[in-house]
C-alpha cells in the first residue's frame, strides 16, 4: 500500500482506547499521508482523540473518509469523539473530501461538526448520506454552509464546495429553506445528491430556487422526494439554468398526475438540457402520452442522451414508441430500461431454456418435462434405502 494511504477499511475493528489505535498510526507519516479511510470500524472517545493528535500532523491531506466508524456506540460517546476528529481538521488547507456518511449521529450529534463545516473552506466534497440528521440537525448543517459561504464571499474568493451528498437523512420540509440558501450561496455546485428525505413540494419549491443559482451543475439526484404539481412546476423552470447537466434522478417523485405529461419531461423535450446522459424517471405514474413526447424529443433534443430509465410506470408493454426509443439508445451504445432487472433475468432465462428445448426437439431428442423432473426428484428425495 502506499505510504501515502492510511487505510482500516473494512477490518470490523473495535477500537477503545489510544493503546488499541496507536498501533495502526505509528508506521504512518502524517506530514506526507493524503488519504485516510477507517470505515467499517468502530472508534470510542479516547481512540478517536488519540486519531486527532495524529490529523493535527497531517499537513497534505486530501481524503478524509471517516464513514461508518460508530456502530455500536452510545449517543454520549458520538459527540465527543466526533468532536476530537473533526477539530484539527478545521485548518487543512489541503483537504478535499470529507466522508461522515452511515453515522447515526442524529440532530443531537451535529454540534462538533459545525466549526469544521464553517470554517474549513477548502474542501470540495461533502458527504453526509445516512446519518438520521432530521428537520434539525439537516438545518443546522446547511445553516453552517452558508455562514462558510459568506465568510468566503467576505474574503473575496469564491466558494470551493463542488459536491454535496446529503441523503436518506429525513431532511423534510423543516430543513429545505435553510438548505436552497446554503446551495444558493455556494453557487458553483456541480454536483448535488439529496435523495430519500421525505421532502415534499413546499420543500422541493424553495430547493428549486436555491439550485437555479448553480450553473455549472452536472448531476442532480432528488429521488424519493416528492414533487406534485407545484414542484414539479418550478423544477421544469430551474432546468434551463443547467446548460451542463449530464444526470437527473427525478425517480420516486410523484411527477404525474392522471396520466399528463410532466411539465419537468416537457422542458426537457424542448431542449433544456441538451448535454444530458442519464435519465431516471422510475415509479412516477408516467403513461403512454409522456413515452411519445420522449420518443418525439430526445432524438432532436437530447442527443447525447443514452441511459433511460422507466421502471415501474403504466407504460404498455406493446407502446409502439419502446422500440422505437429503445433501438436509438442503443445505436448510441446506451439502454432504455422498461422492466425490473430482476425480471428481465427471468426472461432472458426462459428465453434460453425455451432455445435449448427447440433445438433439442430439432435433433430428434426427447425433451424433459421440467415440472415432471422435480416431482420424481422430489419423490426420489424421500425414499429411504434400508
Amino acid at each position: 500500500m502506499s505510504t501515502k494511504i492510511l487505510s482500516l477499511q473494512g477490518k470490523g475493528l473495535k477500537l477503545d482506547t489510544r493503546a488499541d489505535i496507536e498501533p495502526y498510526l505509528k508506521d504512518a507519516d502524517a506530514p506526507t499521508l493524503e488519504e485516510i479511510h477507517l470505515g467499517g470500524n468502530t472508534l470510542g472517545v479516547e481512540a478517536s482523540k488519540a486519531l486527532g493528535e495524529f490529523l493535527s500532523k497531517a499537513t497534505s491531506l486530501k481524503v478524509a473518509d471517516f464513514a461508518d466508524i460508530f456502530t455500536g456506540r452510545l449517543i454520549s460517546e458520538i459527540p465527543l469523539a466526533l468532536e476530537a476528529i473533526c477539530t484539527p481538521l478545521i485548518d487543512k488547507t489541503s483537504l478535499v473530501e470529507i466522508n461522515l456518511s452511515d453515522n447515526a449521529f442524529g440532530g443531537r450529534s451535529v454540534d462538533p461538526m459545525l466549526p469544521f463545516l464553517t470554517h474549513n473552506r477548502s474542501f470540495r466534497v461533502l458527504k453526509l448520506n445516512n446519518n438520521g440528521l432530521g428537520p434539525a440537525g439537516g438545518a443546522a448543517i446547511a445553516d453552517a454552509l452558508l455562514e462558510s459561504a459568506e465568510l468566503s464571499k467576505k474574503a473575496g474568493k469564491q466558494s470551493n464546495l463542488r459536491t454535496i451528498v446529503c441523503g436518506r437523512n429525513r431532511l423534510e420540509n423543516g430543513s429545505a429553506p435553510s438548505w436552497a440558501k446554503a446551495i444558493a450561496a455556494h453557487g458553483l455546485l456541480e454536483e448535488v445528491r439529496m435523495p430519500q428525505n421525505g421532502i415534499r413540494m413546499e420543500g422541493i419549491v424553495a430547493l428549486a430556487g436555491g439550485l437555479a443559482k448553480n450553473a455549472k451543475l452536472q448531476n442532480l439526484d432528488l429521488q424519493d422526494n416528492t414533487f406534485s404539481a407545484a414542484g414539479s412546476k418550478a423544477m421544469a423552470a430551474a432546468l434551463a439554468s443547467w446548460a451542463d447537466l449530464e444526470t437527473l434522478n427525478f425517480s420516486d417523485c410523484v411527477l404525474s398526475d392522471e396520466g399528463e405529461v410532466p411539465e419537468i419531461v416537457d422542458a426537457l423535450m424542448e431542449g433544456s438540457n441538451p448535454k444530458l446522459r442519464d435519465l431516471f424517471l422510475q415509479n412516477n405514474n408516467l403513461e403512454g402520452k409522456t413515452l411519445a413526447r420522449l420518443a418525439e424529443g430526445i432524438p432532436m433534443k437530447l442527443a447525447a442522451l443514452k441511459s433511460l430509465e422507466l421502471q415501474w410506470n403504466d407504460i404498455e408493454e406493446d407502446d409502439e414508441n419502446i422500440q422505437e426509443l429503445g433501438d436509438l439508445l442503443k445505436a448510441r451504445g446506451g439502454k432504455l430500461s422498461l422492466a425490473d432487472e430482476d425480471e428481465e433475468d427471468e426472461d432472458e432465462e426462459d428465453k434460453e431454456e425455451a432455445e435449448e428445448e427447440e433445438e433439442a426437439t430439432k435433433e430428434g431428442e426427447p425433451v424433459a418435462d421440467k415440472a415432471t423432473d422435480d416431482a420424481l426428484a422430489d419423490m426420489m428425495s424421500k425414499v429411504a434405502i434400508r
